[in-house]
């Protein structure tokens, strides 16, 4: 039997790691946790400042940091790799050595022990297979769960009254949002069209989305969005409701700088090329890389879009980075002038 190339060796060592997943990650990224199915941690090769954007598959490797379009990979060795800044073959000898494989020491050709290894490499991947396959499952099942409880926590809830506490704050109309009990905002999540998720919004401002429900992709609109029209994508709600007030076109809220991306392609597909389709972006001017800002150029460049950001007047602070912020300081800067 000749002897495996580099690239088997390093999807071989992938596969080993795959299997150690839960006792790798906590090395690698001591500061995350587990979530399900998921590690969720800091990105600590971006100097993330708190966990929430990047997360790794404990079912098949897969990560991603949804605040960064370029940080993904398909493995664990591909992980390391990122998080190392090296090459997939160094990652892939440091698994080796960490979990004592011995793939990369050089033998004597041995066709039994290969024929041992090639077994056992195969049988990893179809387990690696069938638990995705079932990790899979068991997302659709929790996501349709979560979608139902979505449309019955909508059935129950009550229209949103204008003088609630997060709504004053943010001076914006309740449009559409519904109120459950103890002051909760209902702000709906749909997928084309269809209710799947809620963001609750608690009187303080804290949020939390229904456990298990669809997040990426989904959006809150505001308004109808008519073909050849203006269609606007933001972050968050309050910033599409003030959107809205300010333009009378509709808005999508994505609800987070890592869904921008995907509901402005969702949008484009949906309505097509005649759409006017803008994507209102937040300016964290504050923030190492501004992720607002870069977060919206990307979402544009992919949904062939345009931009557009808050215009800071020059004695605005430089706390302030959505157009929701920029309405409350002219508020504020009309009652002092005034």
């Amino acid at each position: 039997m000749t002897e495996p190339s580099i690239a088997d060796l390093i999807r071989q060592t992938a596969v080993h790691a795959l299997h150690a997943a839960e006792r790798l990650l906590p090395e690698w990224l001591p500061e995350g946790s587990r979530n399900g199915r998921e590690w969720v941690a800091r990105n600590i090769a971006r100097g993330d400042r708190q966990a929430g954007s990047f997360g790794v598959s404990l079912d098949n490797g897969r990560w991603n940091d949804f605040a960064d379009n370029e940080a993904h990979g398909g493995d664990l060795v591909s992980l390391l790799a990122y998080l190392r800044g090296c090459r997939q073959l160094e990652a892939a000898q440091e698994i080796d050595q960490r979990l004592g494989l011995g793939l990369f020491e050089r033998q004597e050709p041995d066709p039994q022990r290969d024929a041992q290894r090639a077994l056992a490499a195969e049988q990893a991947r179809q387990e690696a297979e069938r638990r995705s396959k079932e990790a899979l499952e068991q997302l659709q099942l929790r996501q349709r769960q979560a979608a139902q409880q979505a449309a019955m926590l909508w059935g129950m809830a009550k229209p949103a009254d204008h003088l609630h506490r997060y709504l004053q704050a943010k001076q914006v109309k309740p449009y559409t949002l519904r109120l459950l009990s103890q002051g909760r905002l209902l702000v709906p999540l749909c997928s084309d069209g269809h209710l799947v998720n809620l963001q609750i919004i608690h009187p303080s401002g804290d949020k939390r989305y229904l456990t298990g429900g669809r997040v990426q992709g989904c959006y809150s609109p505001l308004g109808r969005i008519t073909e050849g029209g203006r269609l606007y994508v933001c972050e968050g709600w309050a910033t599409g409701a003030t959107l809205h007030a300010h333009t009378g076109d509709p808005v999508v809220c994505a609800l987070s700088a890592g869904n921008l991306k995907a509901v402005a392609i969702a949008m484009r597909e949906r309505y097509g090329a005649a759409l006017d389709l803008v994507i209102a972006g937040d300016d964290d001017r504050q923030t190492q890389g501004n992720p607002g800002r870069t977060a919206a150029n990307r979402a544009a460049n992919a949904a062939e879009a345009r931009v557009v950001f808050p215009e800071w007047p020059d004695d605005a602070p430089a706390e302030l980075s959505d157009f929701n912020d920029l309405h409350l300081w002219r508020i504020q800067h009309r009652e002092i002038s005034a």
